[in-house]
């Protein structure tokens, strides 16, 4: 059953109208289901896609995707670093939205190092390099 959404002239409402098929939807007559006009302005929904985890971690494995990535940027890198952590869907804790606001405000890697060396960890001394 598909479902389209309307912007109704007169009550200027957004509404979503179920239609029983994709034919009914395309020859009829959409009513507002709260002031009952029939003056709608269909709208373009929008479109989510389910993706498997793997196929996720492919695409951000891909180097193609990497885009405008700027290393030498920490803005760039943080943009990167938020988009990968949106891919994951996991909570990565205070410490990464620490680093990362502080990439957005400009700070550089090797100076957020610096200040919170328990970063590196197990990871070496290049975790933010």
């Amino acid at each position: 059953m598909p479902i389209y959404e309307y912007r109704c002239q007169d009550c200027r409402r957004r509404v979503s109208v179920m239609w029983r098929t994709f034919s009914e939807a395309e020859t009829g007559t959409a009513r507002c289901p709260r002031c009952g006009s029939q003056n709608l302005a269909r709208l373009v929904s929008k479109v989510r896609v389910i993706r498997s985890e793997e196929s996720r971690l492919e695409d951000l494995a891909d180097p193609g995707n990497l885009g405008d990535l700027d290393e030498n940027d920490p803005r760039s890198v943080a943009r990167w670093m938020r988009k990968m952590s949106d891919e994951v869907g996991e909570d990565m804790g205070p410490e990464f939205e620490e680093v990362v606001d502080r990439l957005e405000a400009g700070e550089s890697p090797d100076e957020i190092e610096k200040t919170m060396p328990e970063l590196g960890g197990d990871m070496g001394d290049d975790f933010l390099d």
